[in-house]
């Protein structure tokens, strides 16, 4: 169950956030293309690896179809670029480390997991249109097949 308030038809929050090399990067930057916006819990943990590396091999496809990649996690640049490179990932990765992109789109909060309720992330991907608006809000993400996921509907 996810737990974003956001819907399709709602304005994406704006938000500015570090990425992998330190450099910033922002929801405007996006404007007049289409913005894969995902949100993953951890680098290299199997599920975020099997979405990122399902991604990363239908790359092509998503770019031919408009879209533009951007990832999300509470890892520091660091973890990001080991991530990066361990995998070849060709989209940039934002350094979420306080939160406030999640927040901004209701990904963070409560989980349970073997009956321990902990804060986490919410595997969550928002296509964003060219315009800043919410086309689609995928809250059951399915890490190995997330590409077909995101092109199947476009």
């Amino acid at each position: 169950m996810g737990m974003t308030t956001l819907n399709a038809g709602d304005a994406a929050p704006p938000f500015t956030a570090t990425l992998q090399d330190g450099s910033e990067v922002s929801l405007g930057d996006y404007r007049g293309k289409k913005l894969v916006l995902f949100f993953y819990p951890k680098d290299d943990t199997p599920g975020c690896t099997a979405a990122a590396c399902s991604l990363r091999d239908h790359y092509a496809e998503l770019r031919e179809a408009g879209y533009a990649l951007l990832g999300v996690s509470p890892d520091d640049p660091a973890k990001h670029r080991k991530f990066i490179d361990k995998h070849d990932l060709p989209m940039p990765l934002v350094a979420d480390e306080d939160h406030a992109v999640m927040d901004a789109y209701g990904v963070w909060g409560p989980k349970k997991f073997m009956g321990r309720e902990y804060d986490g992330v919410h595997r969550t991907t928002f296509v964003i249109d060219a315009e800043g608006t919410i086309e689609r809000v995928i809250t059951k993400v399915k890490t190995k097949t997330h590409a077909a996921q995101l092109l199947e509907t476009a």
